[in-house]
């Protein structure tokens, strides 16, 4: 089988889209990785809300601090990752161009299901709602619309339930990841620590994903503290690696495994 080379890859797609494509992969996993909520918490030294009126009451306190810990920072991070796997799937397609569609697929569907789920900006409405309704039926009314809010992706709440959105974005883009990673594998266009970390991050992710569907007695904060940080901290080294090794490749740059000449 042979396999696919920097000369290749740079013929495939314009060298303006593995440049752009590199910086978001960088930015993302510089700047917006999955982590900054928690972060961004515990530097803060405020503990996470319990119940939707302590959610607005920390989004009228602090709008920042309510808003990324709601993940908006994570809206950023999944138009980054988007524009990524264009150019992955521009780099990688001669390697495996049936599971680059299917996972560029998979990764874009993920990626709509969480910007359309996630709830940063709806529970602020609300909040904002809530300070000025009258106490009684408005009140009441407005907390049931914000415990909706919440069902559908909340990372960060109490008990770590992600929320159906969350839960369905998070094994959509886990899917794509490892099979990208995978044929990372088969070519020479990404080094081989850049495969291994996006199957490692993929992997536990996809771990998770399966745990909490069909392990339910676990305990759910145990669950996501045993998978959550040590994916993200992969997805992390990925993005970074595939990030320089796209930009590189818009530069006109040699493989990392195939000698320059």
């Amino acid at each position: 089988m042979s396999q696919t080379t920097s000369v290749e890859t740079t013929d495939i797609a314009p060298r303006s889209l593995y440049r752009a494509s590199g910086l978001a992969a960088l930015t993302a996993g510089a700047l917006f990785r999955r982590n900054i909520a928690a972060e961004i918490a515990l530097f803060s030294g405020q503990p996470s809300p319990e119940g939707v009126s302590d959610w607005f009451a920390l989004l009228l306190r602090n709008r920042l601090l309510g808003l990324a810990s709601l993940n908006v920072f994570d809206i950023v991070n999944y138009i980054l990752v988007g524009l990524m796997y264009l150019g992955l799937y521009a780099a990688l397609k001669r390697a495996g161009k049936g599971r680059m569609t299917i996972a560029t697929a998979l990764g874009f569907m993920g990626i709509a299901v969480y910007l359309a789920t996630n709830t940063a900006f709806s529970m602020l409405s609300l909040s904002e709602q809530y300070a000025s309704a009258a106490p009684g039926a408005a009140r009441s009314t407005l907390l049931s619309a914000g415990q909706a809010m919440l069902a559908l992706n909340r990372f960060s709440a109490p008990g770590a339930h992600p929320g159906s959105g969350g839960l369905a974005s998070l094994f959509l883009i886990a899917v794509a990841g490892l099979l990208t990673s995978m044929v990372m594998l088969r070519g020479d266009v990404f080094s081989r620590a850049a495969a291994w970390a996006g199957l490692l991050a993929s992997g536990l992710d996809l771990a998770y994903c399966l745990a909490y569907l069909f392990l339910p007695a676990v305990d759910r904060q145990l669950l996501a503290v045993s998978f959550i940080p040590a994916a993200g901290l992969f997805l992390m080294i990925w993005h970074l690696l595939v990030g320089w090794r796209l930009y590189r490749l818009g530069s006109g740059k040699p493989s990392p495994t195939t000698p320059a000449g």
